[in-house]
């Protein structure tokens, strides 16, 4: 059975969520998913009301396991990798919460992503090397950057499958949990980022990926913390404090 669901996007107040529906099929991500993956992202940005975006899969087995194979090989082009640096370079934070394990193009998915939660029993590996496939520049970068190049190098390299205590250990997720526990994790951390300023937690966000990626711009860090030392949101949220 062939399941041909496009990604959802469901809106509620200020959480925007995006789920992948092909359980059958391990949550596979369609190379005509791409266009619906751009405007769910689009929406998501130009809502006003949104102020946090969470990616997950459907069931609880897998997350996503990328591309199929057929699609790798018919379909494969920088369309992904664009759509995926579209994701990475969103000014709401993103919490991606893995409901289960996650291959190939997908791990680059969750890395796109601010914040990776994920639960007990799950795995996770790259097996871009098995197929004979090198990965694209954006894909490469996000593991160096975002896991160091070490364990970059183990995934890439050796195509191994990880446990979700190494995935924790290596930095890939941010916190581990019973899978009956992901969604009050989630809501924990979509409640406090809530909590945050929006202005300045995109800001930051940009500046802190920048920073990463070893493009930074003092210049503009600079004049971004200035401009918010001046705000009027700090200058309540202080007052707000000191009266607390």
């Amino acid at each position: 059975m062939i399941d041909d669901t496009a990604p959802s996007l469901n809106i509620e107040g200020a959480r925007a969520t995006i789920r992948l529906r092909r359980p059958l099929e391990h949550n596979r991500i369609d190379p005509a998913d791409l266009a619906v993956l751009l405007d769910h992202f689009e929406q998501a940005r130009s809502n006003k009301a949104v102020r946090v975006l969470v990616v997950t899969g459907t069931g609880p087995k897998t997350f996503s396991s990328g591309y199929t194979v057929a699609a790798i090989r018919e379909h494969l082009d920088d369309r992904l990798e664009k759509v995926l640096d579209t994701l990475e370079s969103l000014p709401l934070p993103v919490v991606c919460a893995l409901n289960g394990s996650v291959y190939g193009g997908a791990v680059d998915m969750a890395l796109c992503c601010d914040f990776r939660i994920g639960v007990k029993g799950s795995r996770m590996f790259m097996p871009a090397a098995k197929f004979g496939l090198h990965y694209y520049p954006g894909g490469i970068r996000r593991y160096v950057t975002r896991l160091g190049l070490s364990s970059a190098k183990k995934l890439f390299l050796t195509a191994q499958a990880i446990d979700a205590d190494e995935m924790l250990r290596i930095g890939f997720l941010t916190e581990l949990v019973d899978a009956g526990q992901l969604e009050l994790m989630v809501g924990r951390y979509v409640d406090a980022i809530l909590e945050c300023e929006p202005g300045v937690v995109a800001s930051m966000k940009l500046h802190l990926n920048s920073t990463a990626d070893g493009t930074i711009d003092l210049a503009a860090q600079r004049a971004a913390y200035e401009q918010s030392l001046r705000s009027d949101e700090l200058a309540r949220r202080l007052q707000s404090l000191a009266k607390g």
